[in-house]
């Protein structure tokens, strides 16, 4: 149903051009950007049948901070960022209520047993093992990071789905908060001294004069470490979501860019769906891995602040 949804999308989403001889093609780049890029229509259509839902109609007045002027109206990405959260929330609060009750004293089974051995593996492997002492303070922030990028990503892989993620706003907020969690832990540890030491740094052994030299050196480089490291989260996200579906999207395009050219059409349109459907499997090992690494180098982030020597 996501083929045939991308199809559709090809054969009358975007504007066509025309070609030499007066016939129209598919506008395969109007295509890619109409889907991969955030917009104000949900769309519902499959081979022509289905709807749009006009996103304006519920459009929010902007919220103006001085000069600043805050737009909340939402837009597909934003209506799939909703859908994931809802998501999340309807698998773990009943979840939650049933650890609480039922299986307060026994061990739990069927989908509460698989969230429980996911959950454990990663206050183990992931939370304890990258940021040590104290560690489960961060258990349920990294958790939540895992399952609600997770959810965003495998939203993108469903019929009529958007990948919020592929939005670098998105990635950005993400990386932003990582950022303020990661500096506010460092803080709280190593407290104010310990956690300028992390900015202002001069390797002991020193002459005062070596010290003063390497300190005008390494400062800019601690401080623009601090700023790279949510930069890269922020950015290795939204580029392998983004990557992904319009590699998908551009083996598609090939069987209507290709549709004139006499019986090879049929070869090229059953090779560019075999590849996609290949690349769709590994799309879903990709979602899977991108919400890991990003949560697990949150963890290491604020175990390295946490352990700055």
């Amino acid at each position: 149903m996501k083929l045939l949804a991308v199809m559709n999308m090809l054969q009358g989403g975007g504007s066509a051009a025309q070609d030499a001889g007066g016939e129209s093609t598919p506008d395969l780049k109007g295509m890619l950007l109409h889907h991969l890029l955030d917009g104000n229509e949900l769309e519902f259509k499959i081979l022509g049948w289905g709807r749009t839902i006009d996103l304006t109609q519920f459009a929010i007045p902007p919220i103006h901070i001085g000069a600043l002027a805050v737009d909340l109206s939402p837009t597909r990405h934003v209506v799939f960022l909703f859908l994931a959260a809802i998501l999340c929330l309807a698998v773990f609060l009943p979840i939650g209520m049933a650890m609480r009750g039922k299986y307060a004293n026994r061990a739990p089974s069927g989908l509460a047993n698989a969230m429980e051995a996911m959950i454990v593996y990663f206050r183990d492997e992931v939370v304890r093992r990258n940021i040590g002492h104290g560690a489960d303070a961060y258990t349920g922030y990294i958790l939540t990071l895992f399952f609600f990028i997770l959810s965003m990503n495998m939203l993108g892989l469903v019929p009529f789905g958007s990948t919020a993620t592929g939005n670098f706003m998105v990635t950005g907020a993400l990386a932003l908060v990582t950022f303020v969690v990661v500096e506010v832990s460092g803080m709280r540890t190593l407290g104010f001294k310990g956690y300028m030491g992390t900015i202002f740094y001069a390797p002991p052994g020193l002459s005062p004069v070596g010290q003063a030299i390497m300190l005008v050196i390494l400062t800019p480089v601690e401080f623009l470490g601090k700023l790279t490291k949510p930069f890269a989260l922020m950015i290795r996200l939204f580029a392998n979501m983004m990557a992904g579906h319009t590699l998908v999207l551009s083996l598609l395009g090939l069987i209507f860019m290709f549709a004139s050219v006499g019986a090879a059409k049929h070869l090229i349109a059953v090779a560019s769906v075999s590849m996609v459907l290949a690349i769709m499997l590994l799309e879903i090992f990709v979602a899977l891995l991108q919400a890991y690494i990003f949560a697990m180098l949150t963890a290491v982030f604020i175990g390295l602040i946490r352990h700055a020597h």
